[in-house]
């Protein structure tokens, strides 16, 4: 078992920057792969970033590379979403994930064993 509590949400001005953070409880930290997804309203959960044990590979959704950044710390045992140029499609509730699996379906969300409560990200215009 594995509790995520993801923070750093809020509300900024389109251009500007968040870093959301997923820390972590419970069972080691260092053997789960981990992923951010995000839910627009009226729209599915979609996949974002993934970054796997030991931060050796990362993973983009093609309308956030270049801008968002995952990463991890281990020993804080913490993960990181730093958004840049935040646009206001970017608005949305963020969610990190946990996997005890690896495999090619690292966007899928059923491959994803714990969620966190998502925290809530609003950019304006």
């Amino acid at each position: 078992q594995v509790q995520l509590v993801e923070s750093g949400g809020g509300l900024v001005q389109a251009g500007g920057s968040l870093r959301l953070s997923c820390a972590a409880a419970g069972r080691r930290f260092s053997s789960f792969f981990m992923a951010w997804f995000r839910q627009a309203p009226g729209k599915e959960r979609e996949f974002v970033t993934a970054i796997d044990w030991n931060a050796s590979r990362t993973y983009y959704a093609h309308f956030v590379k270049g801008r968002f950044t995952i990463s991890r710390d281990n020993a804080k045992n913490t993960m990181y979403l730093q958004m840049n140029s935040l646009q206001s499609e970017d608005t949305a509730v963020y969610y990190c994930a946990a996997s005890t699996y690896s495999g090619s379906q690292y966007n899928e969300q059923t491959m994803y064993n714990y969620w966190g409560q998502g925290t809530q990200v609003t950019v304006s215009n």
